[in-house]
């Protein structure tokens, strides 16, 4: 290797380091100290890897292991390798439909473009929106919105607190707090909030975030296509911004959908927002209304952190998959295996045996006498 590509190499190291402790808040350096124990290493009595260093309080360690399958295959079962719902055909048709309805919408803004209607720098706002919307619509549907799987256990804080444990009756596994299962999906679905028919999919503590970026995304581009509809129909007093007599139609066909979508999005986000400040989910508030319990509610409001992640403020526009803080503390189970890698990173507890007993030292009179009795 020639000295320019191990220069390159060690860029693109520092890079990857760098980003790591800007993303996770960690302050170690791989190169030089661990936070794991390497079990591979041959040992002898005389060189002895040294243990890891302690993790400080409130630093994160990065967990990169991926144990979800790597099977080509759709589907919400735990082998699928890619997660989509595709046993419900009304949701599949309903989440077609926004696709053809939004992209129906950014043609016609386009051709207001094309007939100088608006002008191009309002078209491209309004295609922007749309594009982020349909993005974040792609990535609700297809990430697995928190399934409980079949070795989920509970956390230590909730077998430290609590004697029995709720199981689903459906999948005979452990079932978190907050979560319910969903029979159109056949699985648990961690903090689940309700299953969308326009999304075809359940929203919850894994999809939450890409749930609600489709809703101000779809929310803003169609107040934004009602102020340039009005503005144009109250303050257009020349031939120079009127439509073109063939995108007229167009337009008022996108007016009504514009007008629905407002509407529902509205009505969407005030839920969404009641949800997260008050932690009562849709299914849980539909529950305790039916019983009168709206008043026992305990439950504490969801941080944002537990939505949009840590990676930043500047991730939080856009729908790419959150890292938290505590994955087990967000979903509300763990696994044996995530344990398992916790464990290699936890802060070493000195063992009894190496604890060496001190023997008592008897206090002289003297100094007896000036302590309190």
């Amino acid at each position: 290797m020639t000295s320019s590509a191990l220069l390159k190499a060690k860029e693109q190291a520092s890079y990857r380091q760098n980003f790591v402790q800007k993303a996770c808040g960690c302050r170690y350096r791989p190169d030089v100290e661990r936070l794991e124990y390497d079990y591979t290493k041959e040992e002898t009595v005389s060189r002895q890897q040294p243990l890891p260093r302690i993790r400080q309080r409130g630093e994160y360690y990065l967990d990169s292991f991926n144990g979800e399958s790597w099977a080509c295959a759709f589907g919400t079962n735990e082998e699928a390798g890619i997660w989509m719902n595709s046993g419900d055909q009304a949701g599949s048709v309903m989440a077609a439909l926004v696709w053809i309805l939004m992209t129906y919408s950014a043609v016609t803004v386009t051709l207001l473009t094309v007939t100088e209607g608006i002008s191009p720098i309002l078209g491209m706002i309004y295609t922007f929106l749309v594009t982020m919307a349909l993005a974040s619509h792609a990535k609700t549907s297809l990430t697995d919105p928190g399934s409980v799987p079949k070795c989920a256990v509970p956390m230590e804080s909730q077998r430290r607190d609590s004697t029995s444990h709720s199981m689903c009756g459906q999948c005979q596994t452990f079932k978190p707090p907050f979560s319910h299962h969903c029979r159109i999906c056949n699985r648990c679905v961690s903090r689940m909030d309700h299953h969308c028919p326009w999304m075809n999919n359940c929203v919850g503590a894994g999809n939450l975030k890409h749930f609600i970026l489709f809703l101000i995304y779809t929310w803003t581009s169609s107040a934004y296509a009602l102020t340039l509809f009005a503005w144009n129909y109250f303050f257009c007093a020349d031939d120079d911004c009127m439509f073109h007599p063939l995108v007229v139609h167009l337009v008022r066909i996108m007016t009504f959908l514009a007008v629905g979508a407002f509407l529902f999005t509205s009505s969407m986000l005030m839920n969404v927002t009641y949800g997260i400040m008050t932690g009562i989910g849709t299914i849980d508030r539909l529950k305790k209304k039916a019983t009168n319990t709206m008043g026992q509610s305990d439950e504490e409001p969801i941080a944002l952190t537990d939505i949009f992640g840590i990676g930043g403020y500047h991730t939080w526009p856009f729908p790419i998959d959150s890292v938290f803080d505590d994955y087990d503390n967000v979903t509300g189970f763990s696994t044996p295996q995530r344990l398992s890698r916790e464990q290699n990173f936890m802060e070493r507890r000195p063992n009894q045996s190496d604890i060496q007993a001190v023997p008592s030292v008897e206090l002289p009179n003297c100094v007896n006498d000036f302590l309190p009795v």
